[in-house]
């Protein structure tokens, strides 16, 4: 086909604004699947995704589309997901296109991650085509859409479609305009071959498939190519489309989306954002790409069983092949053995991660308090980066900690402004803007730090908006802050795993949170147990595991009372001898029960 009857573009939106059910419909009405195979959320493989009603991978699809005037036009689509954890598989997507599909929920108008997401494609030069879905709800409110449409996004209102994904309504016309607005495949003038790889993931049998947008030449199979960052070499094996399914195919010309396999067996020799050029005759410049991953969140995740360490890590391999978001190494605890530490994009995909591999690897595991990246100046000019409160140098040691913020962007109704404010100040955070959207909404722009924002931040937003807040981030600038490292101490050892790096305003609290929580679900020895938490040498909360009783005197039937009290007081020294040699056990599930609590 003629590049210049092709079409690359994605759907973006908020999470849960109804992506993947206008992809279906997009699906149908092109019959590129057919209706009896055809399944709600098609392109959603993961079983998660499916649980959750969310889009976890960008997925793309290859239509044929014969529009009005009788042409045929290849449209490529690109499913993404909306949550702000995921905003990396959005770029990827992004910088494969040369349009997005914006879509705004009738019902709930324009929220952060809209906004987020249009700034995204505009940053790429990308043409947006606004789609108001979800039309046929009782709830919708298409006159404060259009207006926040160009109230918040400076998009014309007029230039908006119509549609319901569930309904079928305006499918017709959103392709038409993808055909009419979306711009003619870019930059296919090079005479060198350039390919741009967006995503890749793992076959056990044919090793690393590429996910490749072709911007000019041909790649076909028993080409040798060369990727351009470290000039490694390969040959093609094969090529072909996604529709939705793998499709081989003769070759890939300009304009086409689709995947490559090459003899690369390890996905870990792929950079996303590379550019794959003809071996024979190289390009010289390489495809505008876009800047590597950086996770934001660090955890530490340990098997149950020990037994099940090879198979913890057989399972992060395979899972790093398939998300190059998700980074690990090694590590050990005193408390909780062998384990990895482990980077994320955010909280939602430290979940996702550590429930696939449960269900996919069968390995029950113990995740430590997820923690950021801190930057220690060291009082001899060095700076480090410590992700491990274990790393913190000794405080002696230290002119200043600086710690990670974000700039985030809430949008809530008009009457939880105070509660949210109240929010922000509590963790830390600044406001700095405040501004009315419309009549019922406003949007807050503040800086938080992130340590902060991780555990319940989030869930407090929705819980006092009664779920229409919605939230949006990017990584700030680290600021100073006084933070120490806390220590959670078990009979005077201590427990690594519990280890935290706080703001000293917080320490005392959470100091306490945690000793309490702990005395509760360690079970009782026959001695009493100490629990604190410290700073330094200074013990700043306790809580204590009361000892088993035994009643010893039980045997005295009447008689002298100097005779129960001999009995008592060798007890007594009895447990004071087994409180020095006693160990204390912490069962797996102690470490389950608090880590999962928080």
């Amino acid at each position: 086909m003629e590049t210049e009857n092709k079409r690359n573009f994605s759907i973006i939106a908020h999470v849960d604004h109804g992506k993947t059910t206008l992809s279906d419909r997009l699906l149908e009405h092109t019959q590129t699947v057919d209706t009896r195979v055809l399944t709600s959320q098609h392109l959603d493989s993961m079983d998660l995704e499916r649980e959750r009603g969310i889009t976890i991978k960008s997925h793309p699809v290859t239509m044929n589309y014969k529009c009005k005037s009788g042409t045929v036009v290849q449209l490529n689509l690109m499913d993404t997901p909306g949550h702000v954890d995921f905003s990396y598989e959005v770029s990827r997507s992004l910088a494969a296109c040369e349009g997005a599909v914006l879509l705004i929920d009738a019902a709930q108008g324009v929220e952060a991650q809209t906004v987020a997401n249009a700034a995204l494609a505009v940053s790429q030069d990308l043409d947006i085509i606004p789609v108001i879905n979800k039309i046929d709800l009782p709830s919708a409110n298409l006159e404060l859409c259009l207006k926040q449409l160009e109230d918040i996004l400076a998009i014309p209102a007029e230039d908006a479609i119509l549609a319901s994904g569930k309904s079928g309504i305006g499918i017709e016309d959103i392709l038409e305009a993808v055909v009419s607005r979306v711009s003619k495949p870019r930059w296919n003038d090079c005479e060198q071959t350039r390919v741009l790889i967006f995503d890749s993931v793992y076959d056990a049998y044919r090793g690393a498939i590429i996910y490749i947008r072709c911007f000019s030449g041909e790649i076909k199979p028993g080409d040798g190519i060369l990727m351009m960052s470290d000039h490694t070499r390969a040959e093609v094996k094969e090529v072909g489309v996604f529709s939705p399914h793998m499709v081989k195919t003769k070759s890939l010309r300009a304009g086409d989306v689709g995947y490559l396999v090459c003899n690369i067996k390890n996905v870990s020799e792929i950079k996303i954002g590379d550019t794959i050029t003809n071996a024979m005759k190289p390009a010289t410049e390489m495809l505008p790409g876009y800047q590597e991953v950086r996770p934001m969140v660090f955890s530490g995740i340990y098997p149950v069983e020990s037994s099940d360490y090879e198979k913890l890590k057989a399972g992060l391999g395979k899972l790093q092949l398939n998300d190059a978001a998700f980074s690990y190494q090694s590590e050990s605890s005193i408390a909780l053995g062998f384990g990895f530490r482990c980077g994320f994009l955010g909280l939602l995909h430290m979940e996702i991660i550590q429930e696939r591999i449960r269900r996919e690897y069968d390995v029950e595991i113990i995740s430590t308090y997820p923690s950021v990246v801190y930057r220690v100046e060291k009082a001899d000019r060095e700076t480090i980066e410590v992700d491990n409160p274990i790393n913190l140098p000794d405080p002696s040691h230290i002119e200043r900690i600086l710690e990670p913020t974000i700039r985030a962007t809430i949008h809530i109704p008009n009457e939880y402004v105070g509660d949210i404010l109240n929010l922000i100040m509590d963790k830390r955070g600044v406001c700095h803007n405040t501004e009315t959207l419309d009549g019922s909404r406003l949007m807050l722009e503040c800086v938080v730090p992130l340590n902060e924002i991780l555990i319940d931040f989030n869930d407090r937003l929705k819980s006092i908006t009664r779920g229409y807040g919605s939230m949006d981030y990017e990584l700030g600038d680290y600021v100073e802050a006084k933070l120490v490292r806390m220590d959670i101490m078990v009979n005077g050892d201590s427990v690594d795993a519990f280890s935290c790096i706080v703001h000293t305003d917080k320490a005392r609290a959470r100091g306490k949170e945690l000793c309490e929580r702990l005395a509760e679900i360690i079970p009782s020895h026959l001695f009493k147990i100490a629990v604190q938490a410290a700073i330094g040498g200074n013990i700043i909360a306790r809580a204590n595991v009361s000892a088993m009783r035994k009643d010893v005197t039980a045997k005295c039937y009447g008689g002298d009372i100097s005779r129960k009290r001999k009995l008592l007081e060798k007890q007594k020294e009895g447990k004071r001898k087994m409180k020095n040699i006693g160990n204390v056990s912490i069962p797996p599930d102690a470490f389950i029960k608090v880590l999962k609590s928080d």
